[in-house]
């Protein structure tokens, strides 16, 4: 029988059709290393397929990635592995059916990390972080004004040169009618994920991340949640982070590149309640803690076996913010006081805190006696609603002069400078990539004075 022109046609894109339904989102390129890298896809339940990688150096050498699969009511993640990569190489890479075909939309491209230590100095390098992504849904947000604003932020950032991207909490955020079911919780994050205006930012660089309370599950919830065991499968299988917790609890985990050690913490599977009461007959309350014993050990642990000259500890949760009556680490103030003296007694140096959640962005000190200043820079929000600094922390003393912005941004920092002097450059970048605030700090402004 033979086809005409339109039967051709009909054919070709019933075909192509087919082949891309295989594929529901991705790709999303995970966390890269010297010679292993991770992409991210979600696929069609009962697809066919593989990743294919190569060097462009050589691109007759195709190799086949290895895939860690999930699959969850009808719901189906694939997080593949790359490996035996060669540093500092340029690599394709796209999933192809069972007859070999290309899917289309799912190819990427990655550069591995340099082998510099011992032969270069650290490279210059950038990363973005950023939090509260909140893409809307209008059947289950609630009514009125969309909570969730234009999404054209994530086109900027796309386009920027950056090694990764780090999300700081609330990269979902699960409604009502998420939080209560397993089934919910993996709609909400693969919703978030389909997203279509990410989708570039997704394939163009790497990305790690950490959650807090509105891609955990309920508003400010914590160790209570009856559903935390299926909230960190849900993590586990949308976000390719290099590892998550230890024994199969929590989300917590470390990542260096080049000359920078970051350490995600987790800020809700060990959460006491926000409202436990702070202190306790005139003292801290010791059973109030955000980490967690078993967390805290890591993270202490982590920090002495660290030599980078700045060491970010990220928290989904702001750390340092002494006048806010929202959430922040110094409302744990028994777990919280552990840490400082911890860092103060081994004169560690190099530390920054990282933080998101408050839909408004700010760099704040605490001054120490002998010691750095440490600083908590705070990153919010991409498109969920944007809040303004109310009561004392209008005029924050605790505040870098001019380090606030009070509309949707993300963050760009730079890490660059000739060794024993590197210097971490932050930014504050608007909807449209324009850098509104800027700030430095020198590694040798880290330092204890002895050390």
């Amino acid at each position: 029988m033979k086809l005409n022109y339109f039967g051709l046609l009909a054919l070709f894109l019933i075909t192509l059709s087919s082949i891309q339904a295989q594929k529901i989102s991705g790709p999303m390129l995970g966390y890269v290393e010297h010679r292993t890298a991770r992409v991210w896809y979600q696929l069609k339940p009962g697809s066919r397929i593989q990743l294919e990688y190569w060097s462009l150096a050589e691109p007759g050498m195709r190799k086949k990635a290895f895939p860690e699969v999930t699959q969850r009511y009808d719901f189906l993640l694939v997080t593949y592995d790359l490996v035996a990569l060669e540093p500092g190489q340029e690599y394709a890479y796209e999933l192809v059916d069972h007859k070999n075909k290309s899917i289309p939309g799912s190819a990427g491209r990655f550069r591995t990390q340099q082998y510099w230590k011992w032969r270069n100095p650290a490279p210059d390098f950038s990363f973005l972080a950023g939090s509260c992504h909140y893409g809307n849904d209008p059947a289950y947000d609630r009514p009125g004004k969309p909570y969730g604003t234009d999404s054209t932020i994530f086109q900027y950032m796309a386009a920027e040169p950056a090694s990764f991207m780090l999300w700081l909490g609330d990269s979902w955020y699960t409604r009502e009618a998420d939080y209560q079911s397993k089934w919910g919780l993996w709609y909400r994050a693969a919703h978030s994920r389909a997203y279509p205006k990410t989708g570039d930012l997704f394939r163009s660089m790497g990305h790690v991340g950490i959650w807090d309370d509105h891609d955990y599950g309920p508003n400010n919830e914590g160790l209570a949640y009856h559903l935390k065991e299926e909230s960190r499968e849900v993590f586990k299988a949308f976000m390719p982070n290099p590892s998550c917790g230890y024994r199969g609890e929590g989300i917590y985990t470390k990542l260096t590149y080049y000359d920078v050690d970051l350490f995600l913490l987790d800020n809700r599977t060990w959460r006491s309640a926000d409202r436990m009461r702070d202190s306790v007959g005139g003292k801290p309350n010791p059973e109030k803690r955000m980490l967690g014993a078993q967390q805290m050990e890591w993270l202490k642990n982590s920090l002495l076996n660290s030599y980078q000259p700045f060491k970010i500890i990220v928290n989904g949760s702001q750390n340092l913010n002494q006048y806010t009556t929202n959430d922040s680490w110094m409302q744990y103030p028994s777990e919280l006081t552990e840490l400082l003296e911890f860092i103060q007694q081994h004169k560690i140096s190099g530390v920054i805190f990282l933080s998101g959640d408050k839909h408004n962005s700010e760099i704040l000190a605490l001054k120490r006696e002998n010691a750095y200043p440490l600083y908590d820079i705070t990153l919010s929000s991409l498109t969920a609603g944007v809040s303004k600094f109310r009561g004392a922390e209008i005029n924050n003393p605790q505040r870098v002069a001019g380090m606030s912005l009070e509309e949707h941004n993300y963050g760009r920092l730079s890490v660059s400078g000739p060794e024993k002097n590197r210097v971490l450059k932050v930014e504050f970048v608007d909807v449209n990539g324009q850098s509104r605030k800027q700030w430095s700090i020198s590694e040798n402004e880290l330092r204890y004075s002895n050390r």
